[in-house]
C-alpha cells in the first residue's frame, strides 16, 4: 500500500491579525436586501422573514450556494439598509453565506444570516476566525433541505421573534 501525503485546507482560514468591527443594526430602515443562495428553502425562509417586517421594500439577491458573490450582486445589495443572507445548512454553502456577509459587513451594511442550528457553530467559528465573532447568526432548526413548503414556513416562524428582536421591533 502507497500512502500520499497532502496538504489540508483548513475551512476556516488563516487570517492573522485582522478585527473588524459589526456594523450596528439601522433603528429605523426602509430598504433590505434579501440574499438567497438558492438552497432549499432559503427563499421561502427569506419570505417569511421579510413578511414580519411590514412595509418595506425588498430587494432580491439571488446567486449561487456554493460560491460567493460577484461584486455586482455585492454591490447590489448595498444599495440597502440592511442585508438578510440565507441559507447556511452544509458546509459550503454556510462558508459562502458567512463569507458573504462579512463583505457587506465590510462595505457599511449589517447583516443576519440564517444558518440550521446543526451549522451554526461552524459558521460562528468561520466569522471569529475572519475577524468577526460577534457577526449576527439566526439558527433555524436543522435540516431544511427535503421539508414540505409548510414545514419550512413554521420553522422560519420559530425564529420571528428572534429576528424581530435583534432587530428592535415589537
Amino acid at each position: 500500500m502507497k500512502l500520499t501525503e497532502k496538504d489540508v485546507l483548513n475551512p476556516l482560514g488563516e487570517v492573522e491579525g485582522k478585527n473588524l468591527t459589526l456594523n450596528p443594526l439601522p433603528y429605523d430602515f426602509n430598504n433590505v436586501s434579501l440574499v438567497d443562495n438558492t438552497k432549499p428553502g432559503a427563499q421561502i425562509i427569506l419570505k417569511v422573514l421579510s413578511e414580519s417586517l411590514g412595509n418595506r421594500k425588498f430587494l432580491w439577491v439571488k446567486k449561487p450556494a456554493g460560491a460567493p458573490a460577484t461584486d455586482q450582486q455585492i454591490k447590489k445589495a448595498t444599495s440597502t439598509d440592511l442585508a438578510i443572507l440565507a441559507l447556511g445548512d452544509c458546509g459550503s454553502c454556510t462558508s459562502w453565506v458567512i463569507l458573504d456577509a462579512i463583505r457587506l459587513e465590510e462595505k457599511g451594511i449589517p447583516t443576519i444570516s440564517i444558518c440550521s442550528d446543526h451549522f451554526a457553530p461552524f459558521a460562528r467559528e468561520l466569522a471569529q476566525s475572519h475577524g468577526l465573532a460577534d457577526l449576527r447568526i439566526l439558527e433555524v432548526e436543522h435540516p431544511i433541505a427535503g421539508l414540505a413548503r409548510d414545514e419550512v414556513e413554521n420553522r422560519t416562524l420559530k425564529i420571528v421573534p428572534s429576528f424581530l428582536y435583534l432587530l428592535q421591533i415589537p
